[in-house]
């Protein structure tokens, strides 16, 4: 059961009964309060006396009737002499009632009769006899509309804050994808938002992470395409100069320029797809390109590959690989960054020297070596060495586009793992890639 569903039928249960209890205690109090009131009997005597003395006999039967209603009944006497000809209450107590100025009897604890003196602007006394009955219960009608009323009140707020609580996350989330739709790839839904705990947050957290990966692959991408068309403008430059110097040069010549123009193109093609390749390499790997690698069998097949290479500088290329390692991964992958590294090591040796190709456990991860003997690099190029097209201090010896060791960070990374390059004791880089096991 989703959590935004048992938000809902929370906040539902919750209206209910906050509904019911809020009918309950004001049906109490009003039902109290009718009961609570007491009566100003010499205020209302004044009025019988007043309704009397304007209309007589029919004012003053009027204001009774509509006292009734309350649960009053009264009449006036002047005297002996009942002056609204209606059946005095308590008829039994009469003498009682009319025997003193102000007195009460309370006849049940709900039911009180009163008599009580008046003068009136004609200066004539009259005593004014009334009995007071508890009121008669709320109607159903009248509890039913209160209970209607409040239910729709009370749900209406609920409601309208649940309601506000869901539309403004969700607007915040069509907002900001409007304004990634729109170009601005930093756009990203306030925090107030992303914080929930239901699925209406996780909307937002996920629209979140998939607006950084999108700046964060289009950064990549404009960066690559920049890199790339500042690789190509030497290249380029070098093969327009080759094809002039080709139309105006000898046969013999001509064929060298051509020689070198197929050289520089090859050098562009190795460009090109090495920048294709790392704008494609993603942070993570699908599940579906994963299979179980084994590193033993993949350094030999690896170091097998460039060992003529290596034989023809006399470079003792060697491999200490321990068997039985396996990781998940793409062997693709993993094969083209084994290939970078032993490449470069290879490039930056020195003829007779040594390479080194080792893998050991470590924990929960499998580190993979590949060690030269070569000049190094200076410390303060260590950090940038996987930077796309660095080319550091030492990089004149060797042909490349400062793409390779980029790639390999990038593999790493799709691979949830990690490189480092160090300047090893005895001279020579050792680069270090580490992949979870």
């Amino acid at each position: 059961m989703s959590r935004l569903y048992l938000r809902l039928l929370l906040w539902f249960c919750i209206a209910n009964v906050l509904t019911l209890l809020i009918s309950v205690f004001l049906t109490e109090r009003l039902t109290r309060h009718a009961y609570g009131i007491e009566p100003d009997w010499p205020a209302l005597a004044a009025q019988a006396n007043r309704a009397y003395e304007r209309k007589g006999r029919e004012g003053l039967e009027h204001w009774i009737d509509e006292r009734r209603e309350a649960g009053f009944e009264a009449t006036l006497f002047e005297g002996e002499r009942n002056l609204s000809g209606r059946r005095p209450p308590a008829p039994r107590l009469l003498y009682e009632l009319m025997a003193s100025d102000n007195v009460e009897i309370r006849l049940r604890p709900d039911v009180r009769v009163i008599g009580q003196r008046v003068v009136g602007r004609d200066g004539v006394a009259r005593q004014f006899v009334a009995l007071r009955r508890p009121p008669p219960p709320p109607r159903l009608e009248q509890l039913l509309a209160m209970q209607i009323g409040l239910s729709v009140l009370v749900i209406g707020i609920i409601g309208w804050w649940l309601a506000r609580s869901i539309a403004r996350p969700v607007a915040a989330v069509g907002q900001a994808a409007r304004l990634v739709a729109a170009g601005d790839l930093s756009a990203r839904v306030p925090a107030r938002f992303s914080r929930g705990a239901d699925e209406v947050g996780d909307l937002a957290r996920d629209f979140d992470r998939m607006a950084a990966r999108i700046e964060a692959l289009v950064v990549q991408e404009r960066g690559v395409l920049q890199d790339v068309s500042h690789e190509l403008r030497s290249p380029l430059a070098r093969l327009h100069l080759l094809i002039d110097l080709a139309r105006g040069a000898p046969a013999a010549e001509a064929e060298a320029h051509f020689a070198r123009t197929e050289h520089e193109i090859s050098r562009l093609d190795r460009l090109i797809g090495d920048a294709l390749a790392l704008s494609r390499l993603e942070s993570d790997l699908p599940g579906a390109e994963r299979e179980s690698v084994n590193l033993g069998q993949l350094i030999n097949t690896q170091v097998e590959d460039f060992q003529l290479e290596a034989d023809a500088r006399r470079i003792r290329l060697d491999a200490d690989p321990a068997f039985g390692v396996l990781v998940s991964g793409s062997t693709v992958l993993l094969g083209r960054a084994l290939d970078n590294l032993i490449s470069n090591a290879i490039k930056f040796s020195p003829d007779e020297g040594r390479v080194r190709v080792s893998l050991r456990t470590s924990g929960a991860y499998a580190e993979l070596s590949v060690r030269d003997w070569g000049p190094g690099v200076p410390d303060d190029e260590l950090a940038m060495l996987f930077r796309p097209f660095f080319r550091g201090s030492n990089a004149a010896r060797a042909e490349g586009h400062g793409l390779g060791l980029a790639i390999v960070e990038r593999i790493a990374q799709a691979h949830r793992g990690s490189v480092e390059a160090v300047n090893a004791e005895g001279g020579g880089l050792e680069v270090k890639l580490r992949l979870p096991l």
